[in-house]
C-alpha cells in the first residue's frame, strides 16, 4: 500500500461513523441472596476465569471451593462456527450451568514461621485440554495446585447366578432341597442344601448350575471427577499475587511481593527464580511486585507491574534471571499534585494483556491506563473509574478501602475495557477510535438501575499513538461518592473471549451479563 493509499484509508475510517453503545441486559445469576440473608465469609467469590474458548468458567472463594460452569446454549459447536465465520449473528447469549465443584486449598499452619495459611483461592487459570479433560490452575497465599476435571464413566452390573424367581432359561433354577445331604455334585452343587455362608434366601439348585451366567452391564452413569495432579509448593516465602500460563502450553509463572518463579506443569519439585527485586536491605526496598501476566503469543515474553505504578516488559531469552527489563511504562507525575495518597493510589492491582498482545490494560486504585507495547512515553488512553472519591481519600484510607485490589478485563476484539468499583457497581468503556461510550452498570437483575450518563470525550486513533485521557465520571453528580456503599465492592470480574459477555462477583454471587 503507498502513502495516498493508506491515507485515503485513515479518512475513511475516521469518517465512517462510530459504533453505538452496547446495551448490557441481565442474562443470569447463580448464587443470589435473598433479602436480608447473612453472607458466609467461606462464600465469598475471590476469582472468576473464563476458558480460552469460553465454554468453560471457573469461579474461586474463600473456602477455598472451585465452581465450575459450562455453557449450555449452543450444542453444536460446528454450526456455531460455521455462522461466526458466515458473520452471521448468533441469536441466544451465552448461556451457562452449574458443572461441578471440588475443594482445591484447605486451611494449614506453617509451624516454621508461626502462620496461618488461608485456603482462599486467588487466582484461577485455566491450562490447555487434552484428552477430553478439563485443567486449571488454582492458589492460594502459598500453594499452586493443577488439576484435572473429567467426565468418568460408572458402569452398573447386572446379578450373576445368584437370583432364585428366573426360569431356567436365564441360568437358574428354582430352589430345592436334595434327597442325599451327603453327596456333593458337580458345578459347586451339594445335595446338603444351602451353604452356610450364604443368606437363608438362597439355595443351590439339585445337580448345581448348568452353566455360568456371567455378569453384565446393565446402565452407565457419568460422573465428574476432579483428580489434584500436582502440588507446587514451598517456592514463596510471601503471599503468591498471580499465576500465569504461557502460550507454549508447558510453563507458567508464579509471582509474589518480590519474586517470580518459572515453573513446569510436569516438575513440580523445581522452579526458576526469573525474576527478584528483594534488596540486600529491606530498608532499601521502594516498591514490591502486584502483578504479571505472560504474553498471549509470545512465550519469551512476559509484564509485571508494581506497587510504584509501573509496568515492565521482560524478555527471558535475555538471561536466566531478569534483572533487567526490556520496556519501562510509567507514567510521570504532574508537577505540583504529589500528596499523601500518591503512591497508594499509583499502585497497580491488575494488568491484562490484550487478546493480539499489542496493548496492556493496568487498573490503578482510580483508574484503568490502556498501553501500547511499542510506547512507553505514556498510556494511549485513560479512563477514570470513580474520580468523584477523590475528595474521600482519607475516609478510604482510615478504613482501609484505599488498599482494595480491582481487576481489569478486555473484551476478546480489544475494543472495550472493563472493571468493578463500590456498591457492586462496574464500569464499562470504549477504546476505540470513535466511541465515547462510559457506561456504568450495577451487578443485579436490573443492571441500568443506577446507570450514570458520564459522556465520555471521543478517543484519537490509537494507530496514531496519540495519548488519550478520558474522563469518565466527572458528571457523576455531587453526591455520588455519599452515596456509596464500601462494604459493598465489585473486586473480580471477567470478559468472554470471542462474545459481549460479562461475568462478575458480587460476595457470593455470580451475575453474567451480554450485550
Amino acid at each position: 500500500m503507498n502513502g495516498k493509499e493508506a491515507e485515503d484509508a485513515m479518512s475513511s475510517t475516521a469518517l465512517s461513523p462510530p459504533p453505538p453503545p452496547l446495551e448490557w441486559k441481565f442474562s443470569q445469576v447463580f448464587g443470589e441472596r435473598t433479602a436480608g440473608e447473612e453472607v458466609q465469609e467461606v462464600d465469598i467469590i475471590s476469582a472468576i476465569e473464563f476458558d480460552k474458548s469460553g465454554d468453560h468458567l471457573a469461579t474461586g472463594d474463600r473456602g477455598g471451593r472451585v465452581v465450575l460452569f459450562e455453557r449450555t446454549d449452543v450444542r453444536d459447536h460446528a454450526r456455531r462456527r460455521e455462522l461466526e465465520m458466515l458473520d452471521n449473528p448468533i441469536s441466544r447469549h451465552p448461556e451457562f450451568r452449574y458443572k461441578t465443584e471440588f475443594q482445591s486449598h484447605e486451611p494449614e499452619f506453617d509451624y516454621l514461621k508461626s502462620l496461618e495459611i488461608e485456603e482462599k483461592i486467588n487466582k484461577i487459570r485455566w491450562c490447555q485440554t487434552t484428552n477430553g479433560g478439563l485443567f486449571l490452575l488454582s492458589t492460594n497465599d502459598k500453594t499452586i495446585k493443577y488439576w484435572r476435571v473429567q467426565e468418568k464413566k460408572v458402569k452398573r452390573i447386572s446379578e450373576m447366578n445368584l437370583s432364585s424367581a428366573q426360569d431356567a432359561g436365564d441360568g437358574s433354577f428354582a430352589s430345592s432341597s436334595a434327597s442325599n445331604p451327603a453327596a456333593y455334585l458337580p458345578n459347586g452343587g451339594c445335595s446338603g442344601g444351602a451353604y452356610s455362608s450364604f443368606s437363608n434366601d438362597f439355595t443351590f439348585p439339585p445337580g448345581g448350575f448348568p452353566s455360568l451366567r456371567l455378569p453384565k452391564v446393565t446402565s452407565q452413569e457419568t460422573s465428574i471427577v476432579a483428580r489434584c495432579r500436582r502440588i507446587f509448593a514451598h517456592a514463596h516465602d510471601y503471599h503468591i499475587n498471580s499465576i500465569s500460563t504461557n502460550s507454549d502450553g508447558e510453563t507458567f509463572i508464579s509471582a509474589d511481593d518480590l519474586r517470580i518463579n518459572l515453573w513446569n506443569l510436569d516438575i513440580s519439585n523445581q522452579s526458576f527464580n526469573i525474576v527478584d527485586v528483594k534488596p540486600a536491605n529491606m530498608e532499601d526496598l521502594t516498591e514490591v511486585i502486584t502483578s504479571a501476566e505472560f504474553h498471549p503469543v509470545h512465550c519469551n515474553t512476559l509484564a509485571y507491574s508494581s506497587s510504584r505504578g509501573s509496568i515492565r516488559l521482560i524478555d527471558l531469552r535475555q538471561s536466566a534471571l531478569c534483572d533487567n527489563h526490556s520496556q519501562l511504562f510509567h507514567e510521570p507525575e504532574t508537577p505540583g499534585s504529589k500528596s499523601f495518597f500518591t503512591e497508594i493510589i499509583a499502585s497497580i492491582s491488575d494488568i491484562k494483556f490484550a487478546k493480539d498482545g499489542r496493548h496492556i490494560l493496568s487498573r490503578d486504585y482510580m483508574t484503568l491506563k490502556l498501553w501500547d507495547v511499542s510506547m512507553n512515553s505514556g498510556p494511549v488512553a485513560t479512563f477514570q473509574v470513580h474520580e468523584y472519591l477523590r475528595p474521600k481519600l482519607c475516609d478510604l484510607y482510615e478504613n482501609d478501602s484505599i488498599f482494595d485490589k480491582f481487576e481489569c478485563c478486555l473484551s476478546g476484539d480489544g475494543s472495550r475495557v472493563a472493571t468493578g468499583s463500590y456498591s457492586n457497581l462496574f464500569r464499562v468503556f470504549g477504546c476505540v477510535p470513535g466511541i465515547t461510550e462510559a457506561t456504568t452498570l450495577e451487578a443485579s437483575k436490573n443492571p441500568t438501575r443506577r446507570q450514570v450518563q458520564n459522556p465520555a470525550r471521543p478517543a484519537r486513533s490509537l494507530g496514531g499513538l496519540t495519548r488519550v485521557v478520558r474522563r469518565g465520571a466527572e458528571n457523576a453528580g455531587l453526591d455520588a461518592a455519599n452515596n456509596f456503599d464500601f462494604t459493598t465492592k465489585l473486586l473480580h470480574l471477567a470478559w468472554h473471549p470471542t462474545e459481549n459477555s460479562i461475568a462478575c462477583a458480587a460476595a457470593n454471587s455470580l451475575y453474567m451479563y451480554y450485550a
